[in-house]
């Protein structure tokens, strides 16, 4: 069971991204400096993180900025804006559908609630922490390495 690392990413881009407002433009080879990725994959996360309304990117020369505060946005909307479906998919049934096995015939039901409760408690536990949060404890670890 694992979070891709989109989201890490684009964590890492967005507190980059609030950081820089107002001291340099944030383009994409800027972010992919900085997160060790290639420009490629930062334009993805950057379109997913644009089309879910997170950030806004100026036509052109570029230059991302938040479309809302940082408390305002959750985890769980970036997650989402990079994996629609991936609460969902975050635990899988095996497939074993077509056998003479009751438990076979019947595990995937069996296991439907309790992975639905699993997938609940996840979503709520991404949307109470905000990203005004994450800058948070960015401030702390960087006021203590100073």
């Amino acid at each position: 069971m694992q979070i891709s690392m989109k989201c890490s990413v684009a964590v890492h881009c967005l507190i980059f991204i609030h950081e820089a407002k107002g001291i340099a433009k944030v383009t994409s080879n800027l972010l992919a400096q900085s997160t060790g990725c290639n420009p490629v994959v930062i334009r993805n996360v950057i379109s997913g993180l644009k089309k879910a309304g997170l950030i806004t990117v100026a036509r052109g020369t570029g230059g991302a900025e938040l479309s809302a505060e940082p408390s305002e946005i959750t985890l769980y909307q970036i997650y989402s804006a990079l994996e629609p479906d991936g609460l969902s998919e975050l635990i899988g049934i095996h497939a074993c559908q077509g056998r003479t096995c009751p438990i076979a015939q019947n595990i995937g039901y069996v296991l439907q609630k309790p992975y639905h409760q699993i997938e609940d408690a996840i979503r709520q536990t991404m949307e109470s922490i905000t990203l005004q949060s994450m800058i948070d404890d960015f401030h702390q670890l960087v006021q203590k390495t100073d």
